[in-house]
This record gives structure tokens, sequence and C-alpha cells, in this order.
């Protein structure tokens, strides 16, 4: 029924015939996880030319369009609420070409077109003997989506933001025009590009940056509570090439990993890191002790101690044999120790139910321990209270940080109007968590969580991951946003798609269309 309802509205939407039956566009989540709360349209593009076309078509009867690659979303945020919306999905867009990296060259670069994966491109590559370097993120985001939303590597010796990578984009404009923008830190339209929400148009190409292949090694330590929020953050991160901690807040232990390059003939162990896959008896045994911890702490106790001895060994394979490695330090080429992606007998979590809420905000890495430090004090409230809150994820409260990077909206720029020191980098806090399927599906002790984003904003001069918050968070963050750089960027939007053609909920909660 959906697809023919999905057909018709096809039709009826590149008409641009009002008032036809609109359904939600869904998160990589699935089905009751609306990226877009309705949508009338979601148009599999097949070509650079046909993203032209429908946009043009779009912009003529006035239809708002949305792109979108893997759905790599948490919240109905992604579109406005105007159920004419058409979806251009890109994963079909999805060329590679004009690789140049010469013999002995210390980087080279390629051309990627907007579908393109990250798992993709370090497969070519790889195959190629090169390698996108540090900045880059989950296997199932497009590399063009990545781009558009500000995503990040945890580093801060290393670039981190993907947009670090790119050279130049072509970006199809309000007009259904072709706009390449090079990289230029003087000219507002790239610092507005650099992170755009998608909102000055679709990014069909991007000219970035390789380098030589390489291996690195990764390595994780068990840490005591104290010795992060009272040691020397900063200098536990910054030495390497990339690191993160994982923090469990009932166990009161962190789990602290880096990663660096090796060379290439130090080890034969070719590593490989699972990211989201599980197997069928862990989904199961997961699943259901998260449910009931809807209700009982107990289990969620449970579920945090058993995850946290799990992820206290290697979460790699050897990629040629698919036997476990037991120990550290893990060994392999770039990607598949720095992101890996699915084993090849197991499934992503999500496709057993297993779904989540997430809040991800930024604060200066000067303000790490004092921040960290503030959450300690809101769990201890809370058992104060005789509610213990623990981490509901498989591998705990993910602490990402991001080198300071230039331009309007991006987590991690600097020489703000808040009068921080963000020079030095960013610390992330990432909290993601379990949600129920049963009941009214709401978390254990489900305000806390707005009322911890509440007071890390209030308090801190944070600012919000662009797919991981709830409206709330963000209509409560953007004061902590720069105002010339809104300012600056609005007048970018206004260039580029004078007809509001790309607006969203986060466009329209930032004042960008006022």
């Amino acid at each position: 029924m959906q697809t023919s309802r999905r057909a018709l509205a096809s039709l009826l939407a590149i008409a641009g015939i009002r008032g036809v039956v609109a359904d939600p566009y869904n998160t990589f989540d699935g089905e009751g996880f609306p990226a877009c709360n309705d949508v009338a349209l979601v148009h599999n593009a097949t070509s650079v030319d046909d993203i032209v076309a429908v946009v043009k078509n779009a912009a003529a009867n006035g239809t708002p369009v949305r792109a979108s690659g893997k759905g790599h979303m948490w919240y109905n945020t992604m579109c406005s609420d105007n159920p004419n919306t058409i979806i251009i999905r890109t994963e079909e867009v999805n060329q590679i070409s004009n690789l140049v990296l010469e013999q002995g060259a210390e980087s080279g670069t390629v051309d990627i077109e907007a579908g393109v994966t990250f798992l993709q491109l370090a497969e070519y590559l790889h195959e190629n003997n090169a390698s996108m370097g540090y900045t880059l993120v989950n296997w199932n985001i497009t590399m063009a989506g990545a781009v558009a939303m500000g995503g990040h590597r945890s580093a801060i010796r290393e670039d981190s933001m993907v947009a670090a990578g790119v050279l130049s984009l072509d970006i199809v404009n309000g007009n259904g025009d072709i706009v390449t923008i090079e990289r230029d830190e003087t000219n507002d339209d790239w610092l507005a590009a650099s992170t755009s929400l998608g909102l000055l148009g679709v990014i069909v190409r991007m000219k970035f940056k390789i380098y030589p292949d390489f291996k690195v090694f990764a390595k994780q330590e068990t840490l005591d509570e104290d010795d992060v929020l009272n040691g020397d953050i900063y200098g536990m991160i910054a030495p390497y090439a990339t690191a993160n901690f994982w923090w469990w807040p009932f166990m009161k232990k962190f789990h602290w990993r880096y990663y660096d390059k090796v060379p290439l003939t130090l080890s034969s162990q070719e590593g490989f890191q699972n990211t989201f896959s599980i197997t069928d008896t862990e989904a199961f045994i997961a699943k259901s002790t998260l449910e009931s911890g809807k209700y009982l702490a107990t289990s969620n106790m449970f579920f945090e101690t058993t995850a946290f001895t799990i992820w206290s060994s290697p979460n790699f394979r050897e990629k040629t044999t698919q036997k476990a490695i037991t120990e550290w330090p893990v060994y392999g080429w770039n990607y598949d120790v720095l992101i890996g992606g699915l084993y090849p007998d197991q499934k992503p979590e999500w496709e057993y139910g297993l779904h989540g809420a997430t809040m991800e905000l930024a604060f200066p890495v000067t303000m790490a321990n004092q921040m960290l430090k503030r959450v300690r004090e809101a769990f201890d409230a809370e058992a104060k209270k005789g509610i213990i809150m623990t981490s509901t994820y498989r591998s705990g409260i993910n602490i990402k940080f991001g080198r300071a990077y230039y331009d309007f909206l991006g987590q991690v720029t600097y020489n703000t109007s808040d009068g921080a020191d963000w020079s030095k980098g960013a610390i992330m806090f990432d909290f993601p968590s379990f949600k129920p399927s049963i009941g009214d599906g709401k978390r254990f002790n489900e305000d806390f969580y707005p009322r911890l984003a509440k007071t890390l904003i209030d308090e801190f001069p944070c600012r919000p991951h662009w797919t991981k918050n709830t409206r709330e968070v963000f209509g409560n963050a953007t004061k902590n946003i720069d105002p010339d750089h809104l300012a600056r960027f609005k007048v970018v939007r206004e260039k580029f798609d004078p007809k509001g053609t790309f607006k969203s909920i986060i466009g329209e909660i930032l004042g960008l269309y006022d």
C-alpha cells in the first residue's frame, strides 16, 4: 500500500500538485524513527543530471527538497514539516574517479559523487594503495552527508573534521544550477558550505585529499573515573593520531583507546573493527535485559557491567581468517582498524530492534574536566534520590575530541563571540541510550536526559551535533552559536537558495529563514 502511495505521490509532487498523501521518512533505525515527519516522495537519484532535473522541477513548482544519503539521523530534524517535501536519495549516485597519487607523493586527490560512502571509498583507495587519512567516520554514512552535517573523527593532533579533507564542492543550488566552491577560508561561501546542513543545496561532487596507504595500531586501557575527571585529559588525547574515551558511569570506569601510525612491516596482522554488529544470541540477551531496564535499574546495572567486560577485550577480528583477536594492541590497515564495519556473519544492532536515542554536545577541550565533573554531579544527584543512572549502550558513553577547524557552523570552530578558548580543540559528550519498545517507549528515568542537556547548555558554551539532538535541544543551544556566524551563513544561504527550497527544521530554529 505504501509503495503505491509513494508512486502516486511521485507523479503529483514533481508536478507541483499540493495535498499529496505523505509518509514519514525514517532514519537508519527504520519504522517509528522519522528523520522527516511527512514527505511526499522519496526519489532515488541515478545521476548528477537526475538530481539537477529534480531540483529544477521542484524549484519551479515551489516544492521543498532535502537530500539524504544513508539516513544517519536520530531525530525528526532533517526536513521542514512541509508534507510536500521531496527526498532525493543519493546512494546510487556513487561514482569514484580521477584518482591522482604519484609515486612518492605525500598526498593526492580523488573525485567522488554524492552517494559514495566511507566504506566504498576506503575499499577503492586501499585497492589503489591509498587512503583518506583520518578524516573519516562510520561506514554507514555518505561522505557528502558527513560534510554537510559536520561529521568528524575523534582527534586533536590530526584534522578530524571530514570537511578538512575537501578541496572543492559541487553543489546543486536552489535554482538547479551546479556551483563549484573551492576551499578558501577567506570566502564566506566556503565557510558556509563546509558545514552547510544541506541548506545551500545538494552536494553532488567533492574533490577529496588522499594519502598513501598506511597501517595503524589500536590500544586500549582501563582507567578509574578519578584518573580522567581529575587527570590531564588533553595530555591523554593530543599525542595520538586519534583517541577517545568510553565512560561507564555505574562502574566509575573509563576505557581509553588510542591509535597511531606504524611501519608497514611492523606486523602482518590485519585487524578489522566491529562497529554495530552483533550475533543473534547477543541481540536476544541485550534486548531482553534492556527492555526490562525500562522499569528495573538493576537490569541496566547488569547490562553496563556485562558490556564493560565485553568492551574491555578487542572488538576486532583478523580480516583474513575471521578469527577473534584477543590481545591489545591490534594492528592493521588504517580504515579497517580505525572504523571497520560489520562482521560478515552478523547484522547491525538496529536490525534486531535495538534502537536508541542520543544527545551530543561539544565543549572547549580546556573545559573538559569541568564538564565531565558536572555530568558526574548530575548522576550523583539522581543516586541521592535512589535512581541509579547507567550506560545502556554497548560501548558506554562516547567521549570524543575534535581538532579546531574554522567555519561558520562546525562544532570545532573558533574565534567566536562566546569568549571561550576553542583553539586547542573540542571535547564531545555523546550520550547514546537504549530506547525501549514496550509500554510508552520512554527510557528509564526519561526526564533526566533533557534535564542534563539543559544544564550543560545553560552552564557551558557548548554546541550541538547537527544530527544527534532533539528540536528542543537545538532551540536552547542556538544561544551558544556565534550570531555573526549565523548572520554571515544566512547571507550565503539566501544567495544559494533564495526561495528556501532546502529549508529544514534546524535552519528554522537557527533563524536562517526569518
